[in-house]
């Protein structure tokens, strides 16, 4: 394999260090100011978790993002019909259909939105004590060391 690079940016004039730079400053600055705590964006980024696990801020960006996208929409939508042969017949069939078992699939996402708050709560629950286990662990080491320094 060659070490050529799949894609060059380049031209006259433009400094393509300073350019990358700037984007990642950008993007720094918009995931401290909350831009990026979407759950379309999360949903977007899934794949980077990965890469994403070694940040100190992942646990908290991560519950946030799964706060946002935890619960099933369950309003009515618009039924549409692409096909133009028997499409307005297709619309109020499906309509009928969706009309008659709407009762139960409400039931069912209702169940759905409800199991998926208490995952998401035992998990933020979760998350909080073992921050302050840690913080009152990390706390102790400290005075252990500062007494043991006192010593020596």
């Amino acid at each position: 394999m060659s070490d050529t690079p799949i894609l060059s940016i380049g031209a006259e004039g433009l400094d393509v260090a300073q350019l990358v730079a700037n984007l990642q400053a950008t993007v720094e600055r918009k995931a401290r100011d909350g831009v990026y705590a979407d759950a379309r964006v999360a949903r977007a980024e899934k794949t980077n978790l990965i890469h994403l696990r070694g940040t100190d801020d992942f646990i908290t960006f991560y519950l946030a993002s799964l706060r946002e996208a935890v619960f099933v929409d369950i309003a009515d939508f618009e039924i549409r019909e692409r096909r133009r042969v028997f499409g307005r017949l297709l619309v109020a069939f499906k309509t009928l259909i969706w009309k008659l078992l709407k009762f139960y699939t409400y039931r069912l996402w209702s169940q759905q939105n409800q199991v998926n708050g208490l995952i998401i709560t035992a998990l933020e629950g979760m998350e909080e004590q073992n921050a302050a286990r840690v913080a009152a662990l990390e706390k102790r080491i400290a005075e252990l060391e500062k007494a043991g320094h006192g010593r020596a």
